[in-house]
């Protein structure tokens, strides 16, 4: 993430990564403050066994695409809303990369979707990994079919 300020929204992959036991790092990296460690981040993470990025930014938003400019690794970016645009912004600056240089791109301060996804990245060559996403994806389902149990268990007067 760009700053520590980011924390609120990323924590949410870090739960969900926690929750799969997927080992992940969690680092304050900011293409304009600290470019020198953003680049060296870049260039060796996956001499490091990082398998994908999963880069949180808000405002300008450049940290994605930073990243992505010199890794090798899938890089996701997660768009956090700011005070001034509401996070259009910096969807805009992690969509619009040139040709080349991807950033698969998340909902505003969606950073469980971003958890979600480099899980689904990450189990195309692991077996073990995929049935945990399978899993997942089921206990999605679950809830829902819960959830309308539930609903239909509500008294109203003019409910059918």
């Amino acid at each position: 993430m760009g700053s520590t300020s980011d924390l609120p929204v990323m924590e949410k992959a870090c739960q969900f990564l926690e929750e799969m036991e997927i080992p992940f790092e969690v680092n304050a990296l900011s293409a304009h403050r600290t470019p020198a460690e953003v680049s060296d981040f870049a260039r060796n993470a996956h001499l490091r066994g990082i398998k994908v990025i999963i880069a949180g930014a808000g405002m300008a938003a450049a940290l994605p695409g930073v990243i992505a400019a010199e890794t090798p690794l899938p890089v996701i970016g997660v768009p956090i809303k700011g005070s001034v645009l509401e996070g259009m912004d910096a969807t805009l600056a992690i969509l619009q990369m040139p040709p080349g240089i991807p950033v698969a791109t998340v909902a505003i301060n969606g950073a469980q979707n971003a958890a979600v996804l480099a899980m689904q990245m990450m189990a195309l060559g692991d077996a073990a990994m995929q049935e945990k996403v399978i899993s997942y994806k089921q206990g999605l389902k679950k809830k829902i079919v819960k959830a309308n149990e539930e609903l239909a268990k509500l008294d109203y007067k003019f409910k059918v």
